[in-house]
């Protein structure tokens, strides 16, 4: 069982940053995906894909995954970059 554990990223579309201090674990695909031949939807057996774990720190979610015996990388978040840029750099 592989899985990895990461910090979610802001919402683009949103100015919002909820639930971006969470730390998450899922598990790695374990077959790929193939069509229904009734209806053409991508799916699998794989009901581990379906779980999703919040973990208040990276910590944390690497204990868990060590208690279970799950075979989890650690994805670091990049750094913030702010572009600070005022009103009036638009006319310049």
């Amino acid at each position: 069982m592989a899985a990895r554990i990461f910090q979610r990223t802001k919402n683009p579309m949103q100015s919002g940053r909820a639930l971006t201090d969470l730390w998450v674990l899922e598990f790695e695909p374990a077959e790929a995906k193939k069509p229904d031949p009734l209806t053409g939807w991508a799916g699998s057996g794989d009901t581990r894909q379906q779980i999703s774990l919040r973990f208040p720190d990276a910590d944390a979610a690497k204990a868990y995954a060590d208690k279970y015996g799950i075979e989890a990388r650690i994805e670091t978040t990049p750094p913030r970059r702010l572009k600070i840029q005022a009103y009036a750099d638009n006319f310049r």
